[in-house]
């Protein structure tokens, strides 16, 4: 290039990018080129900038709310093949020989991953991929894949679907009359899929299959209501507590009441079905617990706590029986004894929420009052107290899940909330709200898939 052309070129390119407020000064004279070094290059200095953040930031201020709890979902989705990708990797790179996908949900995910066999990138040894054909289950010899075997394995092997618990009620059933007391056990669930419920004088049955209602019966003639219901194991007859403490059985097929239980001084609040036998709790602080094919004087009286009954449940071998009082304690009774085996007294208000897990032997669960506020775990084999944590509201029930180790709570003051806990590392897998005063009752449907909340 000319150098008077280059000259004149920089001169211009100068001038142009000096400030306004220095060409206006009086006298101001122009740089010659040489003293001012410039050029036709620039060139940013991005050392002190974290693209990756600013670029989400910004996408995330033009996102709609909607758009980012769908970005939520997808992410979660990423992150499964995040998660396939580096075990594939893995598996080529590194000869880890994984064959199955990992949970990216769990806690020991990474330590699962990191305890696979591992090896040097720098070896001096040759491996063949190609194994010879068996069965379909191996890599064909023909096969122009460039994965091992082993990779093959991993990318067939099932992949798990995406959980996803619906914060919204699939069903709205209107509960007049509904009594608001914590001590009761109004709702029910039995084997037949039908709903019991007691409302005021009356229980009601809703067919979940068909959505039909039934008045089952109505203690308004007696001048009494009901307190409590309960379903036994095979959903044909249900148990019904009343206010003045008589238990009436009902074949709930043919609408006939059975028999009427007399023994308590007080309204039942708390039944329990453990085979053909039915425990019964009172305000009268008295456990009965009669088998429902002997005559009435062939009872079991059992007597421990000092105020209301509130809580019933028999353990799934039906070899022992949690009770929960309104003196704070949580007592365990087996099938022979008069006397609590265990007693625990580490809750400070009610015990009305308890739940024995399905998933192992032993394991105990109950939830304390608006006092309390507590989930707490008991190992009734050996009597030790587990782990405990605050729920920051009223316990007002609990129940097990049956086909995962989770299980889901009814909250009442002041939160009135339902929860969903995984255990043993109690962590909440859902939070659903919607119920304006507190959730006093709870129960599952046979399947294990639904529960319906009062």
């Amino acid at each position: 290039m000319d150098q008077e052309y280059e000259r004149r070129l920089l001169r211009q390119l100068n001038h142009q990018n000096l400030p306004e407020a220095q060409l206006a000064k009086p006298g101001y004279a122009t740089c010659s080129p040489v003293s001012i070094k410039s050029g036709d290059r620039f060139i940013p200095t991005r050392a002190g900038s974290n693209w990756s953040i600013n670029f989400h930031y910004a996408n995330e201020n033009c996102r709609s709310p909607s758009q980012n709890h769908r970005s939520k979902d997808s992410s979660a989705d990423t992150g499964k093949d995040a998660v396939a990708y580096a075990a594939l990797l893995r598996n080529e790179l590194l000869g880890a020989g994984i064959e199955t996908v990992p949970d990216p949900h769990t806690d020991d995910r990474r330590h699962a991953i990191l305890s696979q066999d591992t090896c040097s990138l720098f070896k001096y040894s040759v491996q063949s991929k190609r194994v010879p054909f068996d069965n379909g289950n191996e890599v064909s010899p023909y096969s122009l894949s460039p994965l091992s075997n082993k990779s093959h394995k991993l990318l067939r092997s099932p992949r798990k679907p995406a959980r996803k618990i619906s914060k919204i009620p699939f069903k709205v059933l209107d509960a007049p009359e509904l009594q608001d007391d914590f001590y009761l056990n109004l709702v029910d669930w039995s084997a037949g899929n039908l709903l019991s419920v007691g409302l005021g004088a009356c229980v009601y049955l809703w067919s979940a299959c068909t959505s039909q209602v039934t008045r089952l019966c109505d203690l308004s003639v007696d001048g009494d209501s009901v307190t409590s219901v309960c379903w036994n194991e095979r959903g044909s007859l249900v148990a019904v507590g009343t206010h003045k403490g008589f238990v009436q059985i009902w074949d709930a097929a043919a609408s006939r009441k059975l028999t009427c239980l007399e023994g308590h001084s007080a309204r039942v609040g708390a039944l329990a079905w453990n085979g053909e036998q039915l425990s019964s709790g009172s305000r009268d602080r008295v456990i009965l617990q009669r088998d429902i094919r002997t005559p009435p004087s062939a009872e079991r009286r059992l007597q421990g706590h000092r105020q209301e009954v509130c809580g019933l449940k028999w353990s799934p071998d039906h070899q022992h029986l949690a009770s929960g009082g309104n003196d704070n304690k949580l007592l365990v009774w087996n099938s022979s004894s008069l006397l609590p085996v265990q007693q625990y007294s580490d809750h400070l208000a009610a015990v009305k929420a308890i739940a024995w897990s399905p998933h192992q032997h032993g394991l105990l669960a109950s939830g304390g009052g608006t006092a309390d506020r507590c989930l707490r775990f008991w190992n009734t084999l050996t009597g030790q107290a587990l782990q405990s944590t605050d729920t920051g509201s009223q316990v007002c029930n609990l129940a097990w899940s049956k086909h995962a180790n989770e299980l889901v709570s009814t909250h009442g003051y002041s939160q009135n909330q339902i929860l969903v806990w995984k255990y043993p590392s109690l962590t909440q897998v859902a939070k659903l709200t919607g119920h304006s005063y507190r959730v006093l009752y709870l129960a599952v449907s046979p399947d294990g898939e639904a529960i319906v909340t009062l």
